[in-house]
């Protein structure tokens, strides 16, 4: 559970914000992304390797 601390003179928008930072921080949602659809470990390490393939282009 996450917990926002919001004082007197803070405003609704203000907390919310601070929420919305803390809930990606915690990568929750890109956890769940994962596990919808399972991918072999062939495959993402094939993915990793190709970005950083990419990756390395990008600097020249």
């Amino acid at each position: 559970m996450l917990i926002i601390d919001v004082k007197n003179a803070d405003s609704l928008d203000r907390a919310l914000k601070q929420y919305k930072k803390k809930f990606e921080k915690t990568k929750v949602l890109r956890e769940l992304r994962n596990r919808k659809q399972f991918t072999k470990p062939s495959v993402k390490r094939r993915q990793e390797v190709l970005k950083a393939i990419y990756v390395e282009q990008m600097d020249f």
